[in-house]
């Protein structure tokens, strides 16, 4: 017979939560996440920056990043793309992006997983100027910018 023992429920609760954020990302869906940052990110020993909507809006008017949707399958581009290249080839491409290494280069996909890992392989092969759009074109939209279809 099973027997309740005291701290036993709050071990079960956290096995479920991991079991239930794991199966989460294996179905391909990404977590809500809390407020944006625009402080760098480190993943796996490299850097890169998650930048909000109305930063990536202040850079098109201010600079020229060069600007990857790396979201597969197609789904749509934010005014200005120059570039879409699947996330997970995004290493075999290099010769879709600037040749300079500290060319300012901004990733997004739909909800930002897919562009968080091209961000990380970017950072790790030593682009130096790597952002990632954090909640992806599905926040731009939000934001009531246009997506190109």
């Amino acid at each position: 017979m099973f027997r309740y023992r005291r701290g036993l429920l709050p071990v079960i609760v956290l096995a479920f939560g991991a079991i239930t954020a794991a199966c989460a990302r294996d179905q391909g869906e990404e977590p809500a996440s809390s407020q944006p940052s625009s402080a760098p990110v480190e993943e796996g020993g490299t850097a890169f920056e998650d930048i909000t909507v109305e930063q990536l809006r202040q850079m098109l008017v201010d600079a020229d990043p060069f600007l990857v949707n790396v979201h597969i399958p197609f789904e749509g581009d934010i005014p200005g793309t120059d570039q879409s290249i699947r996330f997970d080839e995004i290493a075999e491409h290099l010769d879709l992006l600037p040749e300079a290494r500290d060319a300012q280069i901004v990733l997004y996909c739909r909800s930002g997983r897919m562009s968080t890992e091209a961000a990380t392989t970017l950072a790790s092969l030593g682009y130096t100027d790597v952002s990632n759009l954090n909640g992806g074109f599905r926040a731009w939209d939000a934001a009531g910018y246009a997506i190109e279809k």
